[in-house]
């Protein structure tokens, strides 16, 4: 028997059989050529058929329970509609299988097209879906990087440090403890920006803070709290900001620097402001001075 080329294949003739005895596939196979042999004439015939590759192997799957026998038998054509649909009407002549009397029914006559037609539907919907997922992000992503990428390139020098094209001439500047920090103002949107530099505070910082609004935008770490209070004694800052606890100025987000500096703390306020812990120790050194003051206190008489 020729086999079907999977690429032929047009239909699919799926039907179903139940024999009152039992029987093997050879029996089924022998029915169907033996049965529908010449009802259809010679070009119909399913022996030449299959010789000439227009109908393809006959698959056969079949149970046998309690003395019975019942299957489904797929039949792959590459016949058209008309032909096909001739195909599988003559199965349902069938009426023995071996010794058995039996009986076939066409449940289902499938035209394998449709089902390609319906996996390129549902594959072209996917495919447009990624595009429109990932392709058109990507390409707002590109557009940032090229903005990012023009904005960190306009990093200049003032005064001999790093800074951003807006510092000559802003009336507010933010001051940030290095180069990573200016890059990263700059990537958000933020061109008033001066990098310390260092651990000592330039001659350069003390005469912008002199002359301009400044505000100090440190990193939430104890590194950070010592260059404010540095800061404090030797220059003249407005404001302070801190990034999140733990959190560097260079890693934080496009919202988490907006927020911190939305945020900021008048300098007046910060240097009175006491800190969780020193308002622990205060009060507890405090507490103690009472005890000590209660216990220490003469007896009088009544």
């Amino acid at each position: 028997m020729a086999k079907l080329a999977q690429s032929t294949i047009k239909y699919l003739i799926e039907a179903e059989f139940t024999a009152d005895g039992v029987v093997e596939k050879p029996d089924v196979i022998g029915a169907i050529f033996g049965q529908t042999e010449g009802l259809l004439g010679q070009d119909l015939d399913l022996r030449e058929l299959q010789r000439t590759g227009r109908i393809g192997r006959i698959d056969v799957d079949l149970d046998s329970e309690e003395g019975k026998t019942s299957g489904k038998i797929v039949v792959p054509s590459s016949l058209d509609s008309s032909e096909t649909s001739l195909i599988a009407a003559s199965f349902e002549t069938i009426e023995r299988i071996g010794p058995c009397n039996a009986k076939v029914k066409i449940s289902n006559v499938k035209d394998v097209r449709m089902a390609k037609r319906e996996f390129m539907v549902d594959r072209a919907r996917d495919i447009l879906q990624r595009l429109i997922g990932e392709e058109i992000p990507a390409t707002t992503a590109i557009t940032e990087k090229i903005k990012e990428t023009i904005r960190t390139s306009q990093v200049q020098e003032f005064m001999g440090l790093l800074a951003g094209p807006d510092v000559e001439n802003a009336d507010e500047v933010i001051i940030v403890e290095g180069r990573a920090d200016v890059l990263t103002l700059l990537k958000n949107g933020m061109k008033n920006v001066i990098a310390i530099g260092g651990t000592i505070i330039p001659h350069a910082i003390l005469n912008i803070t002199k002359e301009r609004i400044a505000t100090l935008f440190v990193d939430g770490d104890r590194g950070g709290e010592l260059i404010v209070k540095e800061m404090m004694q030797l220059a003249d800052i407005d404001y302070v900001a801190k990034a999140p606890e733990g959190k560097e100025v260079e890693e934080l987000s496009k919202k988490e620097i907006f927020k911190a500096l939305r945020e900021k703390i008048p300098i007046e306020q910060y240097k009175v402001e006491p800190k969780p812990k020193e308002l622990k120790e205060f009060i507890s050194k405090r507490e103690k001075q009472a005890k000590s003051e209660v216990a220490n206190e003469p007896l009088t008489n009544a």
